[in-house]
């Protein structure tokens, strides 16, 4: 006759931690950082978190909030001290060095920087980046209402820029679509396509930073200079 089997006590498992808006964003993160963003789903975090789709759901509407969720979270990897582009007085080097730090997170994960081209961030990191950008857009002395619109123009280049980077890094194609432009472009007729002619090799020339530089440079010239439309009836 065999020993009779001990039952276990429930109580001698760990416990598991209470669920929280903060547990689940955190474990998605760990989600993307392993295995990528179109692994981070709600069935795929539940099962991370040893529970039901269904208790998610209380914390987190659907995929695209958990995805805008993740993005706020590594939003806090972004240098807003902007140090790196000047002294405390150049509002301009230190704007600069603020945008490039957010655009270079993004670079850091490709994927989340297409997802961050329609996602909509709204924890605190993101009010942090969004503040920090407002503060020193308005060092420039430019007006309220460019001002406020000027910092959804630099989001979105820096974003777009990112988003491009991703795809270009991560798709096989994509050198070879590229070489076949670049010798589209050299092969046109000066006749019929002079203007292209005109500006090449600049057309195609210039390194990625020094390009992200002069578009940021564009961008602000243009953002400061150039007053709001005032509304017609």
């Amino acid at each position: 006759m065999s020993a009779r089997r001990e039952p276990i006590s429930r109580r001698e498992r760990p416990a598991k931690p209470a669920l929280s808006r903060r547990l689940i964003v955190d474990a998605a993160v760990r989600i993307m950082r392993a295995d990528g963003l179109e692994k981070v789903t709600m069935r795929r975090l539940a099962q991370e978190l040893d529970t039901g789709p269904a208790s998610l759901y209380v914390y987190v509407a659907n995929t695209a909030e958990l995805h805008a969720a993740v993005l706020d979270a590594l939003l806090g990897e972004v240098d807003l001290t902007g140090r790196d582009g000047g002294s405390d007085d150049d509002w301009h080097g230190r704007l600069r060095a603020v945008m490039t730090s957010y655009t270079l997170v993004l670079f850091e994960h490709p994927q989340l920087a297409r997802s961050a081209l329609v996602a909509r961030p709204s924890g605190e990191n993101y009010l942090r980046l969004l503040e920090c950008i407002l503060d020193l857009l308005s060092r420039s002395g430019a007006g309220r209402e460019q001002v406020a619109w000027g910092v959804d123009k630099l989001l979105q280049d820096a974003t777009a820029t990112a988003a491009e980077h991703a795809t270009h890094e991560h798709d096989p194609t994509s050198e070879d679509a590229w070489n076949a432009t670049v010798r589209a472009l050299h092969a046109v007729d000066g006749t019929t396509h002079p203007a292209i002619t005109a500006h090449m090799p600049d057309l195609i020339g210039g390194a990625a930073r020094d390009r992200m530089r002069w578009s940021f440079d564009v961008l602000v010239n243009g953002i400061t200079r150039t007053p709001v439309p005032v509304p017609t009836d």
